[in-house]
């Protein structure tokens, strides 16, 4: 595997592409703050006559994470479409209706359900099937405190759907756990896990398919750029589907990808990818024009 390239700006190569698919958590914001050079790069490349179609692992529908990057001063000029894990795995918690769904996440995931016609249920023994859109409380607990429950599940042989495949996203200065963490343990424990969002297939079906509505014809996904920070969501998902990726090195990962001078170091962002089996074609520390 080669290392990536360098690409400081993402002007140096916007003609070469007629769509964005950007991840938002990370890319364009931190969970507290936007940042005003990512969200000016992507306005300027649909002020270009490109498209922006946002892709993110929120296990609740888009429509209602529109209002949380409103919140964080996204600006609507930023992005034309937007497709969440929760918009996919909606379409695979309806299959499984009228089922019970032990249902674990916080209050504001509640979204994710509706609609789907699923019995919630708060006990293992009366489900089944387990659904995770996260951590019932981020800020406190891990992984571990869902052993005892998820253990329970892999025995009686439950599915386990999860929401949002990402393990761990940066929030402020934190990192904090989100769904694919309590994947990753079920699958240690033995159980099935299903997966909608990145680096599956589903997610990205959904996002061309807004990104041709946008066009007006059908995609050219040699024309299609992937931006994203996380190796095994983002980076992963565009290589499965073919597609260019711009991989953002500092998000997660912080200083890993940095030189001496504090510039990226391809060689370093090379070695993140190759970590994990997997290379992108660029590579910069953050997103700009």
């Amino acid at each position: 595997m080669t290392s990536p390239i360098s690409l400081p700006r993402l002007s140096a190569v916007a003609d070469d592409y007629d769509v964005l698919l950007c991840d938002v958590w990370g890319v364009i914001h931190n969970g507290r703050e936007s940042w005003p050079a990512a969200c000016e790069a992507l306005t300027r490349f649909n002020e270009k006559g490109g498209h922006v179609v946002l892709i993110s692992n929120s296990p609740r529908p888009s429509s209602d994470v529109i209002s949380q990057l409103d919140g964080l001063n996204v600006p609507r000029s930023a992005w034309k479409r937007f497709v969440t894990s929760g918009d996919a795995t909606r379409a695979e918690l309806a299959k499984r209706a009228p089922q019970a769904a032990l249902a674990i996440g916080p209050d504001r995931d509640a979204t994710t359900y509706e609609g789907t016609g699923l019995k919630l249920v708060d006990n293992v023994n009366a489900a089944d099937f387990i659904s995770v859109t996260g951590l019932v409380d981020d800020a406190t607990e891990t992984p571990e405190d869902y052993r005892d429950v998820l253990t329970a599940g892999a025995a009686k042989g439950l599915d386990l759907i999860c929401a949002n495949p990402d393990r761990v996203v940066q929030k402020g200065d934190n990192l904090i756990y989100c769904a694919g963490a309590l994947a990753d343990l079920y699958e240690d424990l033995g159980g099935k896990v299903i997966m909608s969002g990145k680096p599956f297939a589903p997610i990205y079906e959904l996002a061309l398919i807004e990104a041709e509505s946008l066009l007006g014809h059908p995609v050219d996904r040699s024309r299609v750029l992937c931006i994203g920070d996380g190796v095994i969501t983002d980076v992963l998902g565009a290589e499965s589907q073919k597609l260019d990726c711009l991989f953002i090195a500092q998000g997660i990962h912080g200083d890993k990808a940095k030189g001496d001078d504090g510039q990226l170091d391809a060689g370093r962002a090379g070695d993140l990818l190759k970590a994990e089996n997997t290379t992108a074609r660029y590579a910069a520390l953050d997103l700009a024009w």
